[in-house]
């Protein structure tokens, strides 16, 4: 799994690289088919940090969130939050529909409709 930070108008520190990295690793321990995690931080001037998370799990699919914030690292912790939600809504959704029986058909004009009536 690949993990890129990058920054727009501004540098981070090793120290907050390293921080990112470290919370972004934490998301393999809800889906472990995740490919690749981008977090791109916008430091403004108006002390109001921005930080998007885009991840990439296997078989297309996308998981995207961005959370604005005074404090960088809060802003980081807010944004796992929402992916830890997406991500836990999606295996939920991959586990109820392997594990739904196939009822078959569902018309009401079998022999069980008619003793219904």
């Amino acid at each position: 799994m690949q993990i890129k930070v990058s920054a727009r108008h501004g540098h981070l520190s090793d120290a907050t690289q390293q921080f990112i990295r470290e919370k972004a690793e934490k998301i393999l321990h809800f889906f472990q088919r995740i490919m690749q995690i981008e977090v791109i931080v916008d430091l403004r001037e108006d002390d109001d940090n921005k930080v998007e998370f885009l991840v990439s799990a296997e078989h297309k699919h996308d998981f995207v969130a961005s959370e604005s914030h005074a404090d960088l690292l809060a802003a980081v912790d807010l944004c796992l939050h929402k992916l830890e939600q997406q991500v836990k809504k999606y295996k939920e959704k991959l586990h109820d529909r392997r594990r739904t029986p196939h009822v078959g058909k569902t018309g009401g004009s079998g022999p069980e409709a008619d003793a219904e009536e």
